[in-house]
């Protein structure tokens, strides 16, 4: 059964892979990088400390604890547990997948930080934000961009996206319930020193 799925992961990523153009190849490579968002996060934390004010930083605590589980759990647990070859690292797969600028990222693959990140601090941000504004599910847009970069670059299967997003969306809860629970205990002791 195993095998099966790896067999379906690989097709599906060659499926997928094979969608490219030298336009795409010269803005995906951008896309992927974090810094290139940081217009996007300054939006995002001026709408959580709009909505929350000065508590907002406990949103932020949240965020901080979803990339530093998120970040432990793919890169420092799972990718030298389970040690599977990215696509583009890959010998058997050398020739079939698509390449930017020969970028293979590192060595193993399973699961995707990019797509875990992402989704944690999405899932995060939608909880804090869904109920001030209507269209807070869009930061998912984002996390969905972001995770679609690596299987266009060759460097990610969809089933380390897939996990990796299920690992993203339980730590963003996680993040999230941290944060209220801190605010929680903060406005305790705000009561009591009144």
């Amino acid at each position: 059964m195993l095998e099966q799925l790896k067999t379906w992961d690989r097709d599906l990523l060659l499926f997928l892979n094979q969608f490219h153009s030298s336009a795409l190849d010269g803005i995906v490579p951008y896309l992927t990088r974090t810094d290139v968002w940081i217009p996007l996060y300054v939006v995002l934390l001026y709408l959580i400390f709009k909505s929350q004010g000065k508590e907002g930083w406990f949103v932020v605590l949240g965020i901080a604890v979803s990339v530093l589980l998120t970040d432990r759990i793919t890169s420092g647990l799972m990718k030298p547990f389970f040690e599977r070859l990215r696509p583009s690292q890959e010998p058997s797969l050398e020739g079939l997948v698509h390449l930017v600028d020969n970028y293979k990222g590192g060595l193993y693959g399973f699961a995707s930080s990019h797509a875990a990140n992402t989704m944690g601090v999405a899932m995060v941000v939608f909880l804090t934000l869904r109920p001030v504004y209507r269209y807070a599910w869009l930061v998912f847009l984002w996390a969905c961009i972001m995770s679609y970069t690596r299987i266009y670059l060759g460097v990610h299967y969809p089933g380390d996206i897939l996990t990796g997003t299920i690992i993203g969306l339980a730590c963003g809860y996680a993040g999230y319930r941290t944060a209220l629970w801190s605010r929680r205990k903060w406005r305790e002791r705000q009561a009591k020193a009144a």
